[in-house]
């Protein structure tokens, strides 16, 4: 009778040992599935962060490269007006075609000024956080950098 009750209570033993492990076991489970939530959510703050910066970087270079074009752009067309304008007292319709140059400025100024303050504004939004800002992939058929369109390209 001896042999039977010492395998019971080394049974009994067993099972409250195994128990006790599993809900040791549980406990672990739930602390590692809150740092695992954790972590996720830091590493989806640091993503969004870095797209943002990212974004914020792009925007910036466009702008850059909008008012460095600009600085180029409204030099030659006023050397081209006063060419024109040169040429109207040879030719009538150089008078026009420096008139129109003058219109083509002033379009160009107004709709540059509205585009920056549009990127401007998405900059702000990216700086802030306040929203996602979704920027295209650079079109393959734009001129690289530093390159201005030729007549050729733009067809």
């Amino acid at each position: 009778m001896f042999g039977k009750k010492d395998v019971v209570d080394n049974l009994s033993q067993s099972l409250d040992r195994a128990r006790a492990r599993r809900e040791s076991l549980a406990s672990d489970v739930t602390t590692l599935t809150a740092e695992i939530s954790q972590l996720e959510a830091r590493l989806s703050e640091e993503k969004d962060r870095r797209e943002r910066e990212r974004a914020l970087a792009e925007i910036e270079q466009i702008a850059d490269r909008l008012t460095d074009a600009v600085g180029a752009f409204a030099p030659a067309v006023a050397r081209l007006r006063d060419a024109t304008a040169a040429a109207g007292a040879v030719a009538a319709k150089a008078g026009t075609l420096s008139g129109f140059l003058d219109a083509i400025a002033a379009e160009v100024s107004r709709e540059l000024e509205s585009v920056l303050s549009e990127l401007c504004r998405r900059a702000e939004m990216a700086r802030t956080g306040e929203k996602t800002v979704q920027l295209p992939a650079p079109s393959v058929d734009s001129a690289p950098p530093g390159r201005p369109m030729t007549p050729s390209m733009a067809s």
